[in-house]
């Protein structure tokens, strides 16, 4: 028997994993993200498959990624970063993020958001799942101008076949009303 904190974990696990494959793509659909310097040139998108290059400078093709590039060592961080540690030594009370004083605690979360959303913002990031949608919307733009070529074409092959079929008709029809031909004569 399973200790009821496996079954928990168990569950919460799949609670959390059931939103992941609700939002998997269709399967017929290949995305292929790419990342290219310089004056690369991104791959060209083939059958079923959507194909989106994010491109970077050319200095930074071989450069540790700048996410991985910054330190928590107390000894790089920037001086004003230290100031405005300072400038929160007095602060206290409700929405100050403190461990003091009444309800201090109530303003933390709003800062880590807050950070959170100004890092965003400013990171240099490729953001590949709003390059997929232009790239959607650039294919759907297509679509009705395709179909109405494809559609213009089908008609044209089917009046083509009507004329075929009508001319054979009429040909089958001259020859059944024409007169015999006359019956040779014996040579003498």
């Amino acid at each position: 028997m399973r200790p009821p904190f496996t079954a928990l974990a168990l569950a919460i696990l799949a609670a959390g994993a059931s939103p992941a494959f609700a939002q998997a793509p269709a399967p017929s659909e290949k995305m292929n993200m790419v990342i290219v310097y310089g004056k690369d040139a991104c791959p060209e998108s083939r059958e079923g498959e959507i194909t989106v290059c994010a491109r970077k400078d050319e200095a930074e093709r071989y450069r540790i990624p700048p996410s991985l590039r910054g330190s928590e060592s107390p000894q790089n961080e920037a001086w004003t970063n230290r100031v405005q540690s300072y400038e929160m030594v007095g602060a206290s009370g409700t929405q100050s993020c403190s461990p003091t004083g009444p309800g201090g605690w109530t303003g933390c979360a709003n800062r880590f958001i807050q950070n959170a959303y100004a890092e965003k913002k400013q990171g240099t990031d490729v953001h590949f799942s709003e390059m997929l949608a232009k790239e959607r919307e650039k294919r759907a733009a297509t679509v009705d101008a395709d179909a109405a070529a494809t559609q213009a074409r089908v008609e044209q092959a089917e009046k083509d076949y009507e004329a075929r079929q009508r001319a054979q008709a009429e040909s089958a029809e001259a020859a059944k009303n024409a007169p015999p031909a006359p019956a040779p004569t014996p040579a003498k």
